[in-house]
């Protein structure tokens, strides 16, 4: 609530021109810092600041962080073409460096999707909700709610977000608490991949016409699939109970309770 309140909230402000943007990409960061201390203490901040840096966690992990994204681009590329688009154009990809930059700042910039969101969805609410519950049921809980949370950026003018584009943040409550679990709570893998697939997309090999719109829908629906085959394949891991975290300090621990 807290962070739907804080990424939607300036929204009617937006709208009478008062505030100048609709929709704050770093609420579920700042909620995240706001109930960790409410409800865990300083012991429940350094948990969260040692899961943000825990790089030790091996290459492979690196790897599938790294090469998730990009496999799903070069799929969608290659189904797009295969559907009759024509060959992509990398004029509006960017040098190497150019594209090496944007990643380190998504990396960091708070205001932007992996930073902003992924402390407070994975290094907060997931592991709350993995206290009692599988892996699958508490991403089947966490995907719609984070889904809906993008809503706005479907209903704003230059949000960029189709219906077909929801299953995006679905697919990714999967695949993101696949590498966050196998990484002993590694919220920096979460931001690793996140920032990836912020910074390669096929909207930039196809920047307008049909192929454009045919490699904005492949996309999602890949990602989907690519979720859908990690819960087939490692079944067992999400019927499972969740690997217990370093600190098991429940979301909810230091709530009064109700009279």
């Amino acid at each position: 609530m807290l962070t739907f309140a804080l990424s939607w909230g300036g929204w009617p402000l937006y709208a009478a021109g008062i505030w100048p943007i609709p929709f704050l990409a770093g609420g579920p960061l700042i909620a995240a810092l706001i109930m960790v201390p409410l409800t865990q203490g300083r012991a429940g901040l350094r948990e969260l600041g040692s899961r943000m840096i825990r790089w030790r966690v091996g290459w492979r992990w690196y790897a599938a962080a790294l090469g998730l994204p990009v496999g799903v681009l070069l799929t969608t590329v290659a189904l797009n073409i295969t559907l009759g688009a024509g060959a992509p154009s990398l004029v509006g990809v960017g040098s190497l460096s150019t594209i090496l930059m944007v990643f380190a700042v998504r990396l960091i910039d708070p205001m932007n999707g992996p930073m902003g969101e992924e402390p407070g969805w994975r290094g907060f609410a997931l592991p709350g909700l993995q206290t009692s519950r599988s892996p699958l049921l508490t991403n089947l809980i966490l995907a719609p709610v984070i889904a809906l949370w993008h809503l706005p950026l479907a209903l704003i003018e230059g949000g960029g977000m189709k219906p077909l584009d929801f299953l995006g943040p679905i697919a990714f409550t999967f695949v993101a608490p696949w590498l966050f679990n196998h990484t002993d709570g590694s919220v920096l893998i979460t931001i690793v991949m996140h920032a990836a697939e912020g910074t390669i997309h096929p909207n930039e090999l196809w920047s307008v016409g049909v192929a454009a719109s045919t490699a904005h829908a492949i996309y999602p629906i890949i990602w989907f699939a690519v979720a859908i085959g990690l819960v087939i394949l490692d079944w067992k891991f999400w019927r499972g109970s969740a690997p217990a975290p370093a600190m098991t300090v429940p979301a909810v621990s230091r709530l009064p309770k109700p009279a």
